[in-house]
C-alpha cells in the first residue's frame, strides 16, 4: 500500500476516501483505531493508503480535487 495523506483532520481524509470510493479505487484509512488509545483527542494522525498500482491515478485525482497540498512526498 502506498500512503498518500497524513492528516488529523477526519473531514480532510473522508472527502478524499469519498474521491476514491468514486473512482473505483481502494483504499483504507490506517490507524483509526489509535484514536482508542489516545483518548479520542486527535492527535497521532490517520494515513489514507492506496494500492501501489493505482498510486499514480489516485495522485491526480486528489489533485484535481484541490488536495494536492495534502499528499505526501513520492517514496
Amino acid at each position: 500500500m502506498h500512503e498518500l495523506i497524513r492528516a488529523n483532520d477526519p473531514v480532510l481524509l473522508s472527502f478524499a476516501e469519498s474521491l476514491m470510493k468514486d473512482a473505483g479505487i481502494h483504499c483504507f484509512i490506517a490507524d483509526q483505531g489509535m484514536s482508542v488509545l489516545e483518548g479520542s483527542l486527535g492527535m497521532l494522525p490517520r494515513r489514507l493508503l492506496v494500492d501501489e498500482d493505482m498510486a499514480d491515478q489516485a495522485r491526480r485525482i486528489l489533485i484535481d480535487a484541490g488536495l494536492g497540498g495534502e499528499l505526501r512526498d513520492r517514496t
